[in-house]
């Protein structure tokens, strides 16, 4: 049950959203508001103390207002949302909804691992002026998340949700993907409006595209690296950590695929493979090289504080392998002194009886 201070929140929430008017969403003939185009992930930045550096953030906002991007996602992967407390969350998202451009989508990470803590989150986003959630699967017992468990949190989180709800399903990071009759089940719902799946199985996307066909469900992809194909199997638009580096290439492909054509299109996807692999593109989330390679305009600070956590960069990857390496060479080390001391030991042992032996044969006389 949710206490009354909850639903307090989900009246306050509704509210706010429902009053709120952004292009592209629902009419008053019913229809669901749209989601079609490119966001960028919005990183993070922090200070040299690990602190949230909001000032970074802001100038980051205005250099990505100047590419004609649907909106922006705020607290994804790529935004270190589990690193942050929340607070931070929400006042990341009203600092970003504040400098971002009034026409813009605001998609805001809400996700958490209980349905009463994503509800509230999800009430709470909205009242600082997310436009809509982007619910990441809850993982940390993922063996217990069947489709009937993800149905009914989902479907939970939706119902009091006063902006409408997107599906996230990003098994690299989760461990756990969305089942697709999960995903068709909940498209039925009338405040989800759609998916990011950024699991890259274009054959998966195809299927969820084809089986909600008949709702008003919009699909889009987690990664530039699969964009094309994804357009290609009914996709509209896509979740893109390459376009806070490589914004209008990544729009540009965009408007390609929309247009037909799509020999230009493949043209422009091969060039853009390589640096989405290199800013972090699936399977692996390099978020320290996102804000690496996009310093231009986007100022990065030390390599000690890209990320709050060292395992959400590709220095503290390699901290990790020099140590197993270290621990390992350490190990044989060990092992190899313990066996030339044996050696040593067994051989001096071996020599004293043998003197100890041969000294009474010494002093034998003969007969």
């Amino acid at each position: 049950m949710l206490g009354r201070g909850v639903w307090s929140s989900v009246r306050q929430g509704l509210s706010r959203g429902l009053s709120r008017n952004v292009g592209g969403w629902a009419s008053g003939e019913g229809r669901k508001v749209d989601i079609a185009g490119i966001y960028p992930p919005v990183t993070t930045p922090f200070t040299a103390t690990a602190e949230v550096d909001y000032g970074k953030l802001e100038e980051n906002l205005h250099k990505l207002g100047t590419f004609p991007f649907r909106g922006f996602v705020v607290q994804g992967s790529n935004g270190e949302f589990p690193f942050l407390t929340s607070s931070e969350r929400l006042e990341v998202v009203s600092r970003v909804r504040q400098a971002m451009p009034k026409d813009k989508l605001l998609l805001a990470g809400s996700g958490c691992e209980s349905t009463q803590a994503t509800v509230e989150m999800t009430v709470s986003m909205a009242q600082v002026g997310a436009d809509a959630a982007i619910v990441v699967t809850p993982c940390y017992y993922r063996g217990r998340m069947s489709s009937a468990a993800l149905i009914h949190h989902y479907t939970k989180v939706a119902d009091l949700s006063p902006v409408p709800v997107v599906l996230y399903s990003v098994p690299a990071n989760t461990g756990l993907a969305l089942p697709v009759d999960a995903v068709v089940t909940l498209s039925q719902h009338p405040n989800i409006v759609g998916i990011k799946d950024s699991g890259g199985d274009v054959t998966r996307m195809g299927l969820m595209v084809h089986k909600t066909r008949r709702q008003d469900f919009q699909v889009l992809a987690g990664s530039a690296g699969f964009l094309l194909a994804s357009y290609a199997v009914g996709a509209v638009g896509g979740v893109c950590a390459l376009a806070n580096v490589l914004g209008a290439q990544v729009c540009q492909l965009e408007r390609l695929c929309l247009t037909g054509q799509w020999e230009d299109a493949q043209k422009l996807q091969h060039r853009l493979i390589e640096p989405n692999t290199a800013s972090g593109g699936v399977p692996q989330f390099c978020i320290e090289q996102v804000k690496e390679k996009s310093r231009d305009g986007m100022p990065v600070k030390s390599p000690a504080v890209l990320c709050r956590a060292i395992l959400g960069s590709e220095a503290g990857r390699k901290m990790c392998v020099l140590r197993d390496t270290f621990v390992c060479v350490f190990y044989f080390i060990l092992i190899f002194l313990k066996d030339f001391i044996y050696l040593f030991e067994r051989e001096n042992e071996i020599e004293r009886e043998h003197e100890r032996g041969e000294g009474p044969r010494e002093k034998q006389t003969p007969c």
